[in-house]
Parts: C-alpha cells; structure tokens; sequence
C-alpha cells in the first residue's frame, strides 16, 4: 500500500503536468533558500573535516570507519563529478519538499538531534518528519532505485552506505518513530517511499553502541570476506570482493590482490566489470 503523502504528491505532479496547478511563490522561496544554504553547506570553507562518528557514518561498516579515521590518505580519490553529485542530491531533496508541500502534506522541519552513547555525541540532521515518524529523502541512480531501494529487505542485503543506522539513530535520538526513505530516481524523476518496515529499533541501536566501541577500541578488522565467483549458476573457481566492499574508497589497500577488470568468463561485446581477489583462473 503506497503512503498516502506519495499518493498526494503524485496526484500534485499529474495535475501539474496538466497544467491544472502551480507553485506558490512562497515554496519556490523556500526551495531556493534550501539550495542556497546546500551550495554553502556543500563547498564551505573548503577545509577538510576531521574524523569523527556522525548519524551519516555511524551506520556504515567499522572497518571503512578504521580506514577513516587512521589512514584517509589511501582513499581511492573522489572523481571531478563528486561535489556536483552531491549538489543533485541535495536539490532533489529540496525540490522534493516543496513538492510535499504544495500536495497539502503536512511536516516537520530538519531538526539537529544527538544521540549520546557513553559519552560519544553522534549528531546529525534528519530530512523530515511526517505522522510523526522520521523518514530520509535520497536520490538515487536507476540500478539503486530498482535493486537497492526495491525493499527495506533489499537494502539490508547491501547497505554499505549505513541508510538504515543513520534512520535508526535519528528516530532514537529525536524519539520519534521510524518512517522510512523517499527516493527519487536521478535518471528520470521517478520516486516512491520505502517504508523500514523490518527495522529493528533496539537492534540497530545495539549496532550503533557496537560501532562506538569498535572505534574507541582502534583496531583494524574485516567487516566483510571474499566470495566464490559464479557464472550461470555454477562456481568458477575464482574470488571476487563481498558486495559490501565493492563502493568502499579503501578496498585496494584492504586487499592488496584486488584487481578490477572485465569478466573473464562473460562473452559479451562489453563484458562487465568484476573485482576479483587473488589470482584469476580464465574461462
């Protein structure tokens, strides 16, 4: 059953299409405003932030967070597109709102909250709250939209970017009930809400006291191990990265017999991109 605000905005978006309804000028001032303040946020001052635990990282795994926080110097560097990326989302986010708003859904603001965990602040800043259940607002790419974000289920099964961590720990620190994810496809304007219908509150609060003491404790283990390759069912006989490494900006000094390249075993004109771990036994 689809969320009634995604019901609204939908209807808003066909009317509009039709030409049967517009923006006030006071939603387009507040999506303006809410880009502003992104572009200053985004490119700031220009100084690279320190290491610290954060409603953004705290749901991600302990051992990119070790490489954070003790050698960011090995990341893989961030592409030229990275910063405009960033700015899309956030524009999305913005743009989104306003779409909210115009529908007739009623929400709360962002608001700054802090989640104290034996004496570690992990702050951060929710996107909205609707019904009075905290819910994120993401854009997406259209593999992510379809595979990623078909479920909370499926987001689970790969979450390397801690999304499900980071709404916990909103929901806790605020008191609020868990919501879930709006998330708009970047390729072609489609979005939908994703309800965290699986999550466990008190479980991935567990997670997150977890992290905390992994991180104070400071020493490098892996969160994750290769796994059998498989082509049309059957097993290769090669290695390949776990899914949950596969975005890490780490994984080539994690493992340092990590090489990316095409299948060896596909046959297509453009076979896709594998990262295998150790040595590569050809087709």
């Amino acid at each position: 059953m689809k969320h009634p605000a995604e019901l609204a905005v939908h209807q808003f978006m066909t009317d509009a299409t039709n030409g049967k309804s517009t923006i006030s000028d006071e939603t387009i001032s507040q999506v303006g405003n809410d880009v502003m303040d992104a572009v200053k946020r985004q490119f700031g001052s220009g100084k690279k932030r320190e290491f610290g635990l954060r409603m953004s990282n705290v749901g991600r795994p302990t051992c990119q967070l070790w490489y954070e926080k003790n050698k960011p110097e090995v990341a893989i560097p961030k592409p030229v597109t990275f910063m405009m990326n960033m700015m899309i989302g956030d524009i999305v986010e913005a743009v989104f709102k306003g779409l909210l708003k115009e529908a007739g859904v009623k929400y709360e603001e962002p608001e700054r909250v802090t989640l104290q965990m034996d004496g570690e602040s992990i702050n951060g800043t929710y996107d909205i709250v609707i019904d009075g259940a905290v819910d994120d607002i993401k854009s997406a790419s259209n593999w992510s939209y379809s595979n990623k974000f078909d479920s909370f289920e499926t987001l689970a099964k790969g979450d390397g970017f801690g999304y499900i961590g980071q709404l916990a720990g909103y929901a806790k620190a605020s008191g609020k009930k868990v919501g879930g994810w709006w998330v708009v496809n970047k390729a072609n304007g489609a979005f939908k809400y994703v309800p965290a219908n699986g999550l466990d509150l008190d479980e991935e609060v567990s997670k997150i006291q977890n992290t905390v003491d992994t991180v104070k404790d400071n020493k490098f283990k892996r969160c994750f191990e290769p796994v059998p390759e498989t082509f049309r069912g059957k097993e290769t006989g090669n290695t390949v990265l776990n899914d949950g490494c596969k975005f890490c900006s780490y994984r080539f000094d994690c493992w340092d017999k990590l090489e990316e390249r095409p299948s060896v075993m596909s046959k297509a004109k453009v076979p896709p991109m594998i990262a295998y771990v150790g040595d590569v036994i050809a087709a």
